[in-house]
């Protein structure tokens, strides 16, 4: 992952969390992209009739963080990790708004630029209901599915925010990806 300095990004991550609104205006240029990058690498392996387009994500997944009363990141590993799951938060709840609304048989948007079939909705949440469960008694596995499929992270790029071997991300995805799949196949 291309991104800048470490350095800078978190030390206007620790100023923005103790308060000073112009580290934030600093810092979104520095991360804007790469947040980008993390939606795009998600929407990409997103099932066919989903066309959330990867700056709606980030726009919705920004608008969020910054709502955030008093953030508290240590450094950029935390704050992407916190981007990952809150951009996984806004497509479960598009998700369950769409799955209430296909009862009247229509088709429900967020931003006037999603369409998704209610065919996926129903196997989406059950993903987000098992990914919870495991995040009880694994949460790094759940972590990396999250950055994984939900980021739209590679191996190196996990291992790098994790601080573990990209050989230990990819047993931890492998593993997951088993126990998830046996959780939504019994769900």
């Amino acid at each position: 992952m291309s991104s800048p300095d470490n350095g800078d990004v978190t030390d206007l991550l620790a100023r923005w969390s103790d308060g000073d609104r112009g580290a934030l205006e600093s810092l979104t240029p520095l991360v804007y992209d790469e947040l980008r990058k993390i939606a795009h690498g998600y929407l990409r392996r997103e099932r066919d009739g989903h066309t959330l387009q990867p700056t709606a994500l980030v726009n919705e997944a920004w608008i969020r963080m910054i709502r955030q009363d008093g953030p508290n990141f240590e450094n950029r590993k935390r704050f992407f990790a916190l981007a990952a799951r809150i951009m996984r938060n806004v497509l479960v709840d598009y998700a369950r708004g769409a799955r209430s609304g296909k009862r009247a048989g229509a088709r429900v948007t967020l931003s006037d630029t999603v369409a998704v079939t209610a065919a996926g909705l129903d196997q989406f949440l059950a993903l987000d209901e098992a990914l919870e469960k495991l995040a009880r008694f694994s949460p790094r596995q759940a972590q990396v599915i999250e950055m994984r499929h939900f980021g739209g992270l590679n191996l190196d790029e996990i291992s790098d925010l994790l601080g573990v071997s990209a050989a230990t991300i990819s047993r931890e995805q492998h593993a997951a990806e088993a126990w998830l799949s046996r959780a939504i196949s019994n769900g």
